[in-house]
C-alpha cells in the first residue's frame, strides 16, 4: 500500500475524490495539520472486515464441523419448513 501525506484542508475539500482514488490505487493518506500528522486514513480491506465481524461464528462452525456436529441438507430443509 502506498502512503501519501495531505493537508487537512485539501483532505476536507477533496474527501470524495480521495476516497475513490485511495480505494482504487490502495493509497493510505496521512492527514497533516501544520506539519503535524493527525490522522491516518486508509481503505478498509473488506475481507478482513468480514473476518473481524464473523470470525467468532466461523471459528465455532469449524470446531463443530471437526467434531462431527453437522447436518445434512435434508435435515436443514426439514428444519426450515416449520
Amino acid at each position: 500500500m502506498t502512503t501519501r501525506t495531505i493537508g487537512i484542508k485539501a483532505f476536507r475539500e477533496n474527501m470524495t475524490k480521495l476516497h475513490k482514488k485511495g480505494k482504487k490505487e490502495k493509497i493510505c493518506f496521512i492527514v497533516m495539520n501544520h506539519q503535524e500528522p493527525v490522522w491516518r486514513v486508509e481503505p478498509i480491506d473488506e475481507d478482513q472486515l468480514i473476518l473481524e465481524k464473523y470470525g467468532d461464528q466461523l471459528e465455532r462452525g469449524l470446531r463443530d464441523a471437526r467434531a462431527g456436529k453437522t447436518f445434512t441438507s435434508e435435515e436443514v430443509r426439514k428444519h426450515l419448513q416449520l
